[in-house]
């Protein structure tokens, strides 16, 4: 079987990172630090929806650090900077940035709060932008003694210094009909306004895309990987609920659908509209976990009282519905036959020493774009070859890439997002001779991939009860994975989902509707990566 490797759509290979960019970067963000009368400044991997995907826009950490990882933390003081990443990131993160400025450190073993304490001077004034930390996350700061640290709001100090910042996206918005949703965006709405009303609430305020876009039934293409468009949502118990988009996203056939159902408002009137919902100390009902710090500000300035709960969308978006499951098994019958294609592609060529990591994450998009419904893959692929299958999150780029070497295993982890869901599937192939040691690792990732597929578990089982089933063959023998087993996915959304996991921290209970993941995975580091 042959395939031209053509260039790639949805994932480029360019090095976005360059160590080299850090010095003069920090030195730069130091300067307004100074300017702003602080003595530090954090940096999180994150804008004001909390969406997995970032728009290119709102890529701060990776500007000032290097890094690209989907998680992480940065905080710059006078003299120094850490960067906090999982354990899928230890190895990527020092060799994206410059370690003699940024320190690397490990959550949860390293804490952003004892690093603060060990490294600010007393009565330092710590800054960060509102709009992109949640409540929990401030609420976790204010935990530092007053005397040590002092978090202050400031304007983002990273937008002062980007001087070739992206523009915003402006991706054209699609509308879900029922027979893809299998619920109308009217039902959802009198649902939702059912439970407001149960809960004595007045108004639900939302700002996660994934919420706001399952909710209305629309999607969009503001994002890399995930099809969602980016706004905010003012929901009240009655009434038309408010949308504040960008209105260049809409044409005039989906403004004129929508408004029947909502208020089309301009995005950059969001705050001025927060203002007037605490009136008469209205209940506003806001996720601490997702909504920016700045939201709860404005609420509270104006008057409101806070219902801090979690957002009401996210269990129900997560059960899904007939047609939603029906979608999601289509999706991965098309993305069967892509995957079908590359294994016999790649088992005929994976031998000559010619394929490049480039080459096979190549290959596998193009096979996947044979399907007409495809509209992108759901997260870069991860195609790492011998040593690099062992960076939990590797993304190769034109420097790291390199030739795959008969013998050597090859970890893919990727996924497609298709109009009718969305799909996630790792394989770890291997070429040539395969030694007693990969045979003995491959299977006991195996037998826990078995294991986690064909138990049958009891109502209120939890993904930490299912996650030990997973690891037990390796830890029969004292090894382990440093990552969760699996994760939710979403319907034609992200592909990963809260708010179950099947992870050793996850405690929320897994109900029929929900789909999960199931990638228990070895990593040897410097030599191999096996997931499954």
């Amino acid at each position: 079987m042959r395939i031209e490797l053509e260039p790639t759509l949805y994932q480029s290979f360019e090095d976005i990172s360059d160590p080299s960019n850090v010095a003069p970067r920090i030195a730069s963000l130091r300067a307004k630090m100074a300017e702003a009368g602080i003595d530090a400044f954090l940096v999180p991997l994150a804008d004001a929806h909390r969406g997995e995907s970032l728009p290119d826009s709102e890529q701060r950490l990776a500007y000032i650090s290097g890094f690209t990882g989907s998680a992480g933390i940065a905080i710059v003081s006078k003299n120094k900077a850490a960067l906090f990443v999982d354990g899928r990131y230890t190895l990527q993160a020092p060799a994206q940035t410059d370690t003699s400025i940024f320190e690397v450190l490990k959550v949860p073993d390293d804490k952003l709060n004892d690093w603060i304490i060990n490294n600010l001077p007393d009565g330092a004034k710590l800054g960060f932008d509102p709009w992109l930390h949640t409540p929990d996350e401030v609420k976790n700061l204010n935990k530092i003694p007053a005397e040590k640290c002092t978090p202050v709001p400031v304007k983002n100090l990273i937008d002062a210094i980007w001087n070739d910042r992206p523009a915003p996206p402006k991706g054209e918005v699609e509308m879900l009909g029922t027979n893809r949703a299998g619920i109308s965006r009217e039902d959802k709405l009198a649902d939702l306004q059912q439970i407001l009303s149960e809960e004595n609430t007045d108004t639900l305020v939302l700002t996660l895309p994934e919420s706001i876009n399952w909710l209305f039934n629309i999607r969009g293409r503001d994002v890399p990987n995930t099809p969602v468009v980016l706004g905010f949502a003012i929901v009240p118990k009655t009434g038309k609920p408010s949308l504040f988009i960008d209105q260049e996203k809409l044409n005039k056939t989906q403004i004129d659908q929508l408004s029947t159902f909502l208020d089309i408002v301009p995005e950059d009137q969001f705050a001025e509209a927060l203002k007037t919902l605490g009136t008469n100390g209205a209940r506003v009902w806001v996720d601490p976990a997702s909504c920016p710090n700045a939201v709860l500000d404005i609420l509270a300035e104006g008057g409101a009282c806070l219902i801090k709960k979690t957002d009401p969308n996210i269990l129900p978006k997560a059960i899904k519905n007939a047609a939603e499951l029906a979608g999601m098994r289509e999706a991965h019958r098309l993305d069967g036959i892509a995957m079908a294609k590359f294994l016999c592609w790649f088992d005929l060529h994976c031998e000559t020493g010619l394929l490049s990591e480039i080459d096979i994450a190549s290959a596998l998009e193009a096979f996947r774009r044979q399907e007409s419904t495809l509209v992108d893959i759901s997260f870069d692929t991860i195609s790492g070859s011998g040593p690099n299958g062992a960076i939990v999150h590797y993304r190769v780029t034109n420097s790291s890439n390199r030739k795959l070497i008969p013998g050597e295993l090859m970890l893919v982890d990727s996924g497609g997002q298709y109009l009718s869901g969305t799909t996630d599937i790792t394989r770890t192939m291997f070429t040539g001779s395969v030694t007693t040691e990969q045979k003995d690792h491959n299977t006991r990732v195996l037998k826990g991939m078995i294991a986690i597929t064909i138990m049958q578990f009891l109502p209120k089982t939890t993904g930490a009860h299912l996650d030990v089933l997973a690891r037990q063959f390796l830890w029969q023998v004292g090894l382990n994975y440093n990552h969760g087993t699996g994760h939710g996915v979403g319907a034609f959304l992200s592909v990963h989902e809260g708010p179950a996991s099947i992870s050793p921290l996850n405690n929320v209970k897994l109900e029929k509707g929900m789909i999960l993941s199931n990638e228990p995975g070895y990593y040897l580091e410097g030599e191999y990566g096996i997931r499954i």
